[in-house]
């Protein structure tokens, strides 16, 4: 087979695996750049950038988070959009929650309830409530009873029960009711991840 005039395989090539690298050192440049990216898409797919809010921060009131997309960082926020088969159902339905007889006495008023459907049936239920001052040192009191441990983060309480599939956190103070339940998902601290916009 006859070659083309004023080609060289031994140029060609050198040349090839300079362009393959230079690709591949943007990408790498590009990387810390995805989390945000797939955040500001998080935002559209959520409707947060719908309209344009008044206040100079429209995901939180208060310094309290009043979107699904303001509860989560990036990372956390990417970790749970892009999970298989992951949908959010943002509201303000009661928290999902088995300490029943707590949230009855102290009757939250939710501002946010963040609910995600994965596969294979697991959930995250996420709510932010409005709660009396002393929320916390009643849930201190009363959930050990019912196999919650309590430990004392400063400013809240935070209680956690553990089964097999559920993992359940309540975390209360400043006026401020904070629960997840997790069904058969559990990304890595994702209730102090929460906790951390909460009280910021």
């Amino acid at each position: 087979m006859a070659r083309i005039g004023g080609r060289s395989m031994w140029v060609a090539i050198p040349v090839g695996v300079l362009c393959l690298a230079a690709v591949g050192a943007l990408g790498w440049l590009a990387l810390p750049m995805v989390p945000a990216a797939i955040g500001w898409v998080g935002s559209a797919v959520d409707g947060s950038l719908a309209a344009p809010a008044a206040s100079a921060d429209p995901e939180s009131a208060d310094g309290v988070p009043t979107t699904c997309r303001g509860l989560y960082n990036d990372a956390l926020w990417a970790t749970l959009v892009l999970a298989p088969d992951a949908i959010l159902t943002p509201d303000t339905a009661a928290p999902v929650t088995t300490a029943t007889t707590l949230a009855t006495a102290l009757a939250p008023q939710v501002r946010l309830t963040c609910t995600w459907h994965g596969a294979d049936g697991a959930s995250i239920s996420t709510t932010v409530a409005d709660v009396a001052t002393d929320a916390g040192a009643i849930a201190a009191a009363s959930l050990p009873g019912e196999g919650f441990g309590c430990t004392d983060e400063g400013e809240r309480v935070r209680c956690v029960k553990s089964t097999d599939h559920v993992v359940e956190t309540l975390e209360l103070g400043g006026g401020l009711w904070l629960s997840s339940t997790l069904t058969d998902w559990d990304p890595s601290q994702y209730s102090e991840r929460v906790a951390a916009l909460v009280w910021k």
